[in-house]
């Protein structure tokens, strides 16, 4: 084999590309945020630009920390796996520290750094997507055949909920549960036993929620928000209202008359409604769009990553991709009245400092993934003899294919090297269906 063709060879020495539709989609997203932040909060602070000079600036350490995930390689991630999960504790714990630990509304879930407040589960959604990708990749086979692995997996996010529910934040512990699901299912565990662990966790989520006044209160709001208007209601009444009022295409752009201190968190947890009144439906749809297809294309990834055999990129895909895809969902349903008060942001639009920095964090990994397998397409591409262009300036920039050849499967190249041995089955999606 000639010098060129070793260097060809390297998967370092051929450059990838980050997927567009996942740039694309991100960008957009946290265009329209910032324009609909400076819409929602105009009339919240003394100085009318207060919360988009915030938000513009934790935007732009949130594309500090995209920039960086991206050029990490996943194999230098995937060996800290343990101190992810160790850090998942340690994030959630730190916040009931006396003089670390800040409480807002009744709830403790920040820290305070002195310049602004941090909340722990934000950072704590990235770090527990890689570590349970790496468990996935770990114990895939056991997690599809025996009851222990799948038990372990469930009882680490029980532990992490139970950390969460001590804060309160019931939004989070069903966030974390429904992506330790949506993952474990991807990942090729056994649809029939899964089913055992969520009836037996039914009971208790609908005590959590009949035993708790507040939460009790949401429900009962959210089934009928005008039986109480004033009151436990107010919120989801005025968030419809100004929907409402958005008709087909909305009262136009800076127009809202429900953001003017009538909406509460019409900068975060309830910027969908203002985006319905002053963007309206069409609006609505375009936002709902590029939603599914920044999900829908983070999920294609994902699958292409898997096929590839790159299963610990692909289940960070997949966690990224339920990630926000569950939040999106549930903060818009909230807005909408089809789900009861959460209390989730709209990921790369809503407000809030923590929020914006993670879901940067995590469109940089997921952009990282995609670099990496179509780093992968192409060196498997030029062990073909196919033409691609390689990153390495010293090597040419591409190299003529071979004439058409059948290709042989992989057992029958290996048993031509000498070095065939039993070929390993992997859980595949075809077991889901």
């Amino acid at each position: 084999m000639n010098d060129f063709r070793k260097q060809a060879m390297r998967l370092e020495s051929i450059g990838g590309q980050y997927d567009f539709w996942l740039v694309a989609a991100a960008a957009a997203l946290a265009a329209i945020g910032v324009v609909m932040v400076a819409s929602a909060s105009i009339a919240m602070a003394a100085t009318p630009y207060y919360y988009l000079s915030r938000h513009v600036v934790f935007l732009a350490l949130g594309v500090g920390l995209a920039i960086t995930a991206m050029r990490m390689e996943l194999k230098s991630i995937e060996k800290y796996n343990q101190l992810l999960l160790l850090g998942c504790f340690a994030l959630l714990v730190v916040v009931f520290v006396p003089g670390l630990g800040s409480t807002v509304n009744g709830a403790r879930r920040w820290i305070n750094l002195g310049f602004t407040r941090f909340q722990t589960v934000e950072a704590v959604k990235v770090l527990y997507i890689v570590w349970l990708a790496s468990y996935l990749v770990r114990f895939r086979d056991e997690v599809n055949a025996t009851w222990g692995a799948l038990i372990k997996a469930i009882g680490v996010v029980l532990v992490l909920i139970a950390l969460l529910l001590l804060q309160p934040d019931f939004g989070s512990s069903t966030l974390l549960l429904g992506i330790t699901a949506g993952m474990l299912i991807l990942g090729g565990a056994n649809l029939p036993r899964m089913t055992m662990p969520v009836l037996a966790l039914l009971p208790a989520l609908v005590a959590l929620v009949v035993f708790e006044p507040y939460r009790m209160r949401r429900v009962t709001s959210f089934l009928d928000p005008w039986k109480d208007q004033l009151g436990s209601g107010y919120q989801l009444s005025n968030a419809l209202m100004a929907i409402g009022r958005g008709e087909w295409t909305g009262v136009g752009l800076g127009s809202s008359v429900q953001k003017l201190n009538y909406l509460p968190e019409a900068h975060t947890d309830f910027i969908f409604s203002v985006i319905g009144e002053e963007l309206g439906f069409l609006g609505v749809c375009a936002i709902i769009g590029l939603y599914a297809l920044l999900v829908g294309r983070a999920l294609y990834v994902g699958y292409r990553c898997v096929g590839r055999n790159r299963h610990f990129a692909g289940y960070i895909a997949f966690g990224i991709a339920l990630w926000i895809g569950m939040q999106a969902f549930v903060s818009i349903g909230v807005n909408l009245g089809l789900l009861p008060t959460k209390g989730l942001t709209l990921p790369l639009i809503s407000s809030g400092g923590s929020s914006v920095l993670m879901t940067c964090a995590a469109m940089g990994l997921l952009l990282r993934v995609s670099y990496e397998l179509s780093r992968a397409e192409k060196h498997i591409a030029l062990t073909r003899g196919e033409t691609v262009v390689v990153a390495d300036p010293k090597t040419p920039a591409s190299r003529p294919a071979r004439d058409a050849e059948p290709e042989a499967p992989a057992p029958a190249k290996a048993a031509a090297r000498g070095n065939a041995r039993p070929q390993r089955i992997e859980p595949t999606f075809e077991r889901i269906g």
